[in-house]
């Protein structure tokens, strides 16, 4: 049998020597890696044992810079070692048992060190995706993962169709409801388990220290009622406004412009055909037509725009009658690149910034966020992004009682900050605790019902720790722990907290794409998602893929084109997670379909080069 090299006219024994020398060296390093963590090796479960290994001799490998070693490699027909994530010392080996070859040396790899081949990583890596996630489908070895609505808590219907197109794991965001309607979701999926004969895991996220934007002073209460018009201005459909009585309010029986509380003596003298005049706050003449009487209230159609506020005077032929209590508009505080935002340390309710008559601002918008300690860890000049990445600026100041914001980054026309909009500081050493008071709260019904336990917003090794620990005090039963990874410190900690994660019998990580896109910026995220699947392949830890897959789908109905490419990239983790949307179904059935066609092109990095139809269309002759 001919060399990998015999026939390439590059080949030369002075650069084959040159490989061997370089290649022996880096394996000896990579050998020597786990000794310099042996303590905490020592207290890694028996299940990691290899794993953690092999985590180690791949940071070991990339700590240098492979490129060129990888360009030699090919031109010699050999491994360029870029597939060697699962099994790294085998892969090395390998290389260097040919190369000796080439030499005219017979060699051996030393037994030190080794992790038992090829096979082995790969075969790690699935039974810790059974032991996470459970057993694959049929034809499909990516699990899928769907977080459950409020409405699961009481539609056994939607959990077992979802279940029947295809969820593998049942997720159940604590940060939503409250346990009776958890228990109530989960006794569901038995139940459909039962019907159905199949199982699927229980994930329960905690919330985790969600940083949010506070309360703002609410606008006035004013409803605005306005006809449908075409392009002319011409009325094309009247607006339907519903009017209750406001001793009793109830809501309109079907879609409505406007829902107005009367008092029930005067809304009773109403009758069909009647018309309701009134002035608007802009001091126009409105009227109503009365359309139907029912017992619940009346319908009533405007022909022209208007304003309503609580004290308006509504008049017909028995009498007159106000308005009642109408609900505050929703605040916001428009944003545009230049502005001054204070963000302030308590929660009162936060105002936009008051413009003078000469169009200066006086007052700059203000803002609350729920937990102002974090504040203690900011610096002048560090980043601060709002409403997940929607808008962002610069910390100019950071004072006693608020933090002085400049906004730097805002689409044309402003952006618009509403309450319970979520704040990420990238750049800041935050000292926070993933799991809060809340997460201690709920932990206890957690640990009796889950299957996989998310530790959100994990940034350190001390808080997979923490969990661990708090876990261990509630009982025997061990959930698995997943690990959330959502910020820049999160990521930049990654293999230190695996190895922490590996000290209990299963464990995974989630890429939570949302905060983590903002917190190591968008244009980083492709590259930032790829070394994560990189270093849990390593370590044998799967990987669920999160955040925004098929949204556009699963909440109005109609995949992007991007979804798509997106959601067929999933594959290369082994599980996907889908959100809530009124969808969800199609979205489920559409991800399984992309899924199952994906794993016959790709496995991780390598491309699967099964028979392309499309090979056998170019005709026999030229066209």
């Amino acid at each position: 049998m001919a060399h990998p090299a015999e026939d390439n006219a590059d080949f030369s024994p002075a650069e084959v020597e040159a490989l061997l020398q370089e290649l022996t060296a880096i394996r000896a390093e990579l050998v020597a890696e786990p000794g310099l963590h042996q303590h905490g090796i020592d207290k890694i479960h028996a299940h990691y044992q290899s794993s953690a290994r092999n985590l180690l001799h791949y940071l070991a490998l990339r700590r240098r810079d492979l490129r060129p070693l990888q360009l030699r490699l090919a031109a010699l027909g050999l491994s360029s070692l870029g597939r060697a994530e699962s099994h790294v010392l085998a892969t090395v080996d390998a290389v260097l048992a040919v190369l000796h070859r080439l030499a005219g040396r017979a060699w051996q790899p030393p037994a030190s060190g080794n992790n038992g081949g090829f096979a082995r990583g790969e075969q790690l890596l699935a039974e810790h995706t059974d032991a996470l996630l459970g057993s694959a489908a049929p034809g499909r070895k990516v699990r899928i993962m769907v977080t459950m609505p409020s409405e699961a808590a009481h539609d056994y219907t939607l959990v077992h169709d979802l279940l029947k197109q295809g969820m593998d794991c049942m997720r159940i965001n604590c940060a939503h409801d409250d346990a009776q309607a958890w228990e109530r979701m989960i006794g569901h999926l038995r139940r459909a388990e039962e019907a159905m004969g199949r199982s699927c895991r229980v994930v329960m996220d905690l919330g985790g220290p969600k940083l949010r934007t506070g309360p703002l002073e609410p606008d006035p209460a004013v409803v605005k009622v306005r006809p449908v018009r075409d392009g002319y201005g011409r009325v094309t459909a009247p607006a339907r406004v519903w009017l209750t009585a406001e001793d009793a309010p109830q809501p309109p029986p079907s879609q409505a412009s406007a829902s107005l509380p009367v008092p029930a003596d005067w809304l009773r003298g109403l009758q069909t055909s009647d018309r309701v005049t009134f002035t608007d706050v802009r001091d126009a003449e409105r009227s109503f037509a009365i359309v139907d009487v029912t017992d619940a209230g009346c319908w009533a159609e405007a022909q022209q725009t208007a304003y309503l506020t609580p004290g308006t005077v509504l008049q017909h032929a028995q009498g007159k009658a106000s308005v009642g209590a109408l609900p505050p508009g929703e605040s916001t505080l428009t944003l545009q690149e230049g502005d001054t935002l204070f963000v302030t340390r308590d929660l009162r309710p936060g105002r936009p910034a008051t413009v003078d008559s000469s169009g200066q601002v006086p007052t700059p918008a203000s803002v609350g966020c729920t937990i102002p300690e974090v504040f203690d860890d900011v610096r002048s000049g560090e980043s601060i992004w709002f409403d997940d990445g929607k808008m962002g600026g610069v910390v100019e100041k950071v004072e006693a009682d608020r933090v002085r914001v400049r906004i730097t980054h805002a689409p044309a026309g402003g952006a618009k900050l509403r309450s319970d909009k979520g704040i990420n500081l990238p750049d800041s050493p935050l000292r926070l605790a993933a799991l809060t008071d809340k997460d201690l709260h709920d932990l206890p019904f957690v640990a009796r019902h889950a299957d996989v336990v998310e530790l959100s917003f994990a940034n350190s090794a001390h808080d997979v720790e923490s969990l661990q620990q708090h876990l261990a005090q509630l009982g025997e039963r061990q959930p698995a722990i997943v690990l959330k990874i959502e910020t820049r410190r999160a990521f930049e900690n990654l293999p230190a907290m695996l190895l922490v994660a590996m000290r209990t019998p299963c464990c995974g990580v989630m890429i939570a794409r949302g905060d983590l896109a903002v917190e190591c910026g968008f244009e980083r995220l492709a590259e930032v998602q790829e070394e994560i699947l990189w270093i849990c392949e390593a370590a044998h830890v799967p990987v669920i893929w999160a955040t925004q897959v098929l949204e556009s789908l699963a909440k109005q109905g109609m995949p992007s084109r991007a979804e798509i490419t997106d959601a067929a990239m999933g594959h290369r983790a082994e599980c996907v997670m889908l959100n809530k949307g009124p969808h969800m179904l199609s979205a489920v059935r559409v991800l399984d379909d992309i899924l199952r066609r994906m794993q016959a092109h790709q496995a991780k990095k390598s491309a699967m080069l099964r028979e392309l139809r499309l090979a056998h269309t170019l005709p026999a002759e030229p066209v």
